[in-house]
């Protein structure tokens, strides 16, 4: 089956934008934590489609929802009602303190929602002429040009000048930066509770409710992107639920209907009054079919106690790759991360390392660089972690 790899990359590079690095591989199906190439050959799958299959690959209570869901209707646009939009929203809701719900397509459309609500709320609801939005170093917000400007990582904002006006960018977990940099014009702070991208860095707790008490004293928005932490991911449904705050607004995406393109802005019935009929849309947001499979992963998640499972499997992890750091000081330079979000950082740069855990059988990411960042189904079985800390020991043991 080579040559079929090889042939399908041949017509991927003549056929699709090169925007993507692709991995060495193919693949042709999934189940659970498995991914199988053209060969057939098994590979234990710990990025879940970048923190999206978190219920692991065609779970079948989603995959039997969107079957039903097909059949019945796909799509009519929001101008109608929607009875299972309706039932995600309530479903959502109530895993939070929020009032209102949103729903599009993507993390970045949820983020760039979240700027336009936040914006808009401030004119139009408090009369206030507030529009910038403060971020941190190292952030991730999406690809669109207003979240690629809101990205604290000035190579992802490269060759696509001019960028968009409005937001200010301070270092990471510096509370006494973003104290100076609200002014008048500041409509609002966007944080990741942990950086995915930026190298699974963690917010200190502290810092975290230092701005979120910051935000209500200077009459700014407290607005979180939960898009890679949310649903269960860290060991709570929502990260920011870690630290006893509530956002004003926050969004979510990636794991939120387990494989179909969704997402989601949530914001207080406050907040949410900054939008009217008119003033924001989607065509594709929320349909039958996509809200039918978002409703059923809630679902799941809430009453398997997904969020509980992550914590417990993600302290397992963790001991085992703290175990890993002392046996080999000199190549692991720390373990961070909370729940089923872990990074690994190398001593060095971690391509070589990646890939042979690739050969190995194992599919995981590289990040910054030299992190090894660890993102798999929730539902993943502890044999599997286990297999992949031996195979990573013997690969540094090696070198």
């Amino acid at each position: 089956m080579a040559d079929a790899f090889s042939a399908l990359r041949a017509r991927d590079e003549a056929s699709v934008m090169r925007t993507y690095g692709r991995y060495p591989l193919a693949v042709s199906r999934a189940q659970g934590s498995r991914l199988f190439d053209l060969d057939g050959r098994e590979y234990v799958d710990l990025l879940a489609g970048i923190a999206v299959c978190n219920l692991g690959h065609c779970h079948p209570e989603v995959t039997g929802a969107i079957r039903r869901q097909a059949g019945e209707l796909v799509h009519v646009s929001n101008l109608f009602y929607q009875r299972e939009q309706v039932e995600l929203a309530e479903r959502l809701l109530a895993t939070c303190h929020c009032g209102k719900a949103f729903f599009c397509n993507s993390g970045a459309e949820a983020n760039e929602g979240a700027i336009k609500l936040a914006r808009r709320f401030m004119r139009e609801v408090r009369g206030r002429e507030a529009y910038e939005i403060i971020t941190l170093s190292g952030s991730f917000h999406g690809r669109t040009l207003a979240t690629l400007t809101a990205t604290g990582q000035d190579k992802i904002k490269h060759g696509f000048a001019p960028l968009p006006e409005g937001f200010v960018t301070v270092p990471f977990g510096d509370l006494a930066a973003v104290k100076n940099a609200v002014r008048p014009e500041t409509a609002g702070v966007l944080i990741e509770i942990i950086q995915g991208e930026g190298g699974v860095n963690p917010l200190p707790g502290d810092y975290v409710r230092g701005l979120a008490a910051l935000c209500r004293e200077r009459g700014i928005l407290f607005m979180v992107d939960e898009i890679q932490t949310g649903m269960c991911r860290t060991g709570r449904f929502w990260a920011f639920q870690h630290h006893d705050v509530q956002p004003d607004i926050f969004t979510c995406a990636k794991a939120l209907a387990n494989g179909l393109p969704m997402g989601a802005l949530l914001a207080t019935d406050e907040v949410a009054a900054g939008f009217v009929p008119g003033s924001h849309a989607t065509t594709f947001g929320g349909t039958p079919l996509v809200s039918a499979a978002a409703s059923t992963v809630v679902e799941i998640m809430v009453r398997e106690r997904m969020d509980d499972r992550a914590r417990r499997v993600g302290d397992y992890a963790m001991g085992l790759f703290e175990d890993l750091r002392q046996s080999y000081p000199d190549k692991i330079a720390t373990i961070r991360g909370v729940g089923l979000m872990i990074g690994i950082e190398l001593t060095f740069p971690g391509q070589k390392v990646w890939r042979e855990l690739l050969d190995r059988g194992f599919v995981l990411n590289l990040t910054q660089d030299k992190v090894l960042r660890l993102l798999p189904p929730l539902t993943i079985p502890r044999e599997d972690l286990a297999r992949f800390a031996s195979a990573l020991g013997a690969v540094l043991g090696e070198m």
